[in-house]
């Protein structure tokens, strides 16, 4: 395929979507239509409104998700961008919020603030290859971009998807992952950390996916989710086989609480996440995010 655009250097920042309310901190009702278990402590969400309108939204936006009486969390959404009827919300249960979602069951109502935030820029990356480098649960917010890429196949250049787990059976969307391997317009690589089982595939960190080129240097743009210090080493390994700061973009829920920049909770630098984020280009970023303490 010919590449015929380019995601600019001086791109500026998607701006914030409104959500449908008329106040954004006013959660609208969603019934759970399913839960799903993905794997030991992951499950995913799918919830319908209960007005009945769609949520529109773009992948890599989040939903803040209140469980009534406990609190509320920044999730992404995991689900098709295609269908604004259902959100899905893929959530790995680590605290006392996410512990209560977990033990809902479908018909259970729940408080949502959504979309919120800057998408992953799947239009600006049309004529480029697109890599995906995802580890743990951090290919949930990589999925709805995966759809989008996967739906307009003709408008990109190679396509890959290198996701990496703990172990087999952490892999989360196996299904989907084993439907987009059998595909000869796109490239998966999964890995886990440590074999167990009858495991016969890869073994060794997910970084080491991208060692398997099969993409442009000069013209790829790569889509990065994952625990920090993941992303952090999947920068530098991607920096080394030539792709720029400015053709990588990464996503940060982190400490968000507000969702609409006011009670300042997930400010990274000069950034707000929930403001200016949570996808940034990594070069918007790079001097902070090489900080440890912040």
């Amino acid at each position: 395929m010919t590449h015929q655009s380019r995601v600019r250097p001086d791109q500026p920042a998607v701006p914030l979507t409104d959500p449908p309310n008329a106040d954004p901190m006013l959660p609208r009702l969603f019934r759970v239509r399913a839960v799903t278990q993905e794997v030991s402590d992951t499950f995913t969400l799918d919830l319908v409104p209960e007005d009945g309108r769609p949520v529109p939204f773009q992948p890599g936006q989040i939903s803040m998700l209140y469980a009534f009486g406990v609190g509320e969390i920044p999730i992404s959404i995991s689900s098709d961008p295609a269908d604004p009827s259902v959100l899905s919300h893929t959530i790995r249960a680590v605290g006392k919020v996410s512990r209560a979602l977990a033990d809902l069951k479908p018909g259970a109502m729940v408080g949502v603030r959504t979309p919120f935030g800057t998408p992953w820029p799947v239009a600006a990356a049309q004529g480029s290859d697109v890599l995906f480098l995802g580890g743990g649960v951090g290919i949930a917010p990589l999925r709805p971009a995966i759809y989008r890429v996967l739906a307009e196949r003709e408008k990109y250049g190679n396509i890959l998807i290198l996701y990496g787990a703990r172990t087999p059976e952490d892999i989360l969307f196996r299904d989907e992952l084993r439907g987009w391997r059998s595909r000869f317009d796109l490239s998966v690589r999964v890995t886990v950390d440590r074999a167990t089982g009858s495991w016969s595939g890869r073994v060794g960190v997910v970084t080491q996916l991208i060692k398997g080129g099969g993409f442009d240097r000069m013209h790829t743009v790569a889509f990065v989710c994952g625990p920090e210090v993941m992303m952090r080493y999947g920068v530098h390994t991607l920096n080394d086989h030539g792709i720029t700061n400015d053709r990588i973009y990464i996503t940060m829920e982190r400490n968000m609480k507000c969702a609409v920049g006011l009670c300042g909770h997930c400010q990274f630098g000069a950034e707000l996440v929930c403001r200016d984020g949570p996808v940034f280009r990594f070069d918007r970023i790079a001097e902070t995010f090489a900080i440890r303490e912040i």
